[in-house]
């Protein structure tokens, strides 16, 4: 959920040398597969690839779709006189929270953020992403994500709304490349209290003839490095930054 980090190497025997991502986001020094349990947290990850079949003018039929999933469940700290609820309600301290970088966000709304990433290398093309984040705070059980019990009193929302690939526009188009982001974190009462969070990322691409005679393994590599990178700042930020945070707000609000 703040500054990513993508970094992905490749190696062909018909090549000499190596060509390297150089970094999009900022790095973090969590595991990027399987489940990690350390200091009484837990999470859980996987990462899926599937083949889908697409008729799109001047590109490849095949599309590669990868995803990933994440899962965080921490014990959480309340008083009754500063709740993690109303911290939540705080918008646009919260996004400051998960996404630190002043200089590279600009808020748009009540809701809406706009990033502009560190520019990487993708392959030997140059990309500069921009994407516009929505935070959004639901209540009383009403539209809740699937999975998120009607008993929870609050839920925020993180939504990727729009995105563009500034360097790549005349090859990577809504037509041939799509990145969905959802997720969502509240406080669990029901038990023990606990912050818990879910975060899934989606990228499907369909490889354009500019990009057609680069291997599909070398291809794949970079969108599983890309997504595990991602997701996993995205916990390290809930974990750390988030947490410290609401520690914050709690000192503030009761002196």
């Amino acid at each position: 959920m703040g500054d990513f980090a993508a970094v992905a190497s490749w190696q062909k025997s018909s090549f000499s040398g190596v060509m390297a991502a150089s970094r999009a986001w900022q790095p973090c020094n969590s595991s990027s597969r399987g489940s990690n349990v350390h200091s009484g947290r837990t999470v859980s990850m996987e990462v899926k690839k599937q083949k889908m079949k697409m008729a799109l003018p001047g590109v490849s039929a095949s599309t590669s779709t990868y995803s990933s999933r994440i899962s965080t469940n921490i014990p959480l700290y309340e008083h009754p006189g500063a709740s993690f609820d109303r911290y939540l309600e705080d918008k646009p301290r919260v996004f400051k929270a998960i996404f630190p970088d002043t200089k590279r966000s600009q808020r748009l709304t009540e809701e809406e953020w706009r990033i502009h990433m560190l520019p990487t290398q993708f392959l030997y093309l140059t990309v500069v992403p921009v994407v516009d984040v929505r935070l959004r705070c639901k209540s009383a059980g009403i539209d809740y994500p699937d999975g998120v019990s009607s008993d929870i009193t609050k839920v925020l929302e993180l939504d990727i709304l729009r995105w563009e690939l500034k360097g790549l526009d005349d090859i990577v188009t809504p037509s041939t490349f799509s990145l969905l982001v959802k997720g969502e974190m509240y406080a669990d009462r029901r038990t023990k209290p606990s912050l818990k969070g879910r975060l899934q990322m989606s990228m499907s691409f369909a490889v354009p003839p500019v990009l057609a005679l680069v291997p599909e393994d070398i291809r794949r590599g970079v969108a599983e490095s890309l997504l595990q990178r991602l997701i996993g700042n995205m916990k390290h930020k809930v974990n750390g930054s988030l947490i410290a945070d609401y520690s914050q707000f709690k000192r503030e609000i009761l002196g």
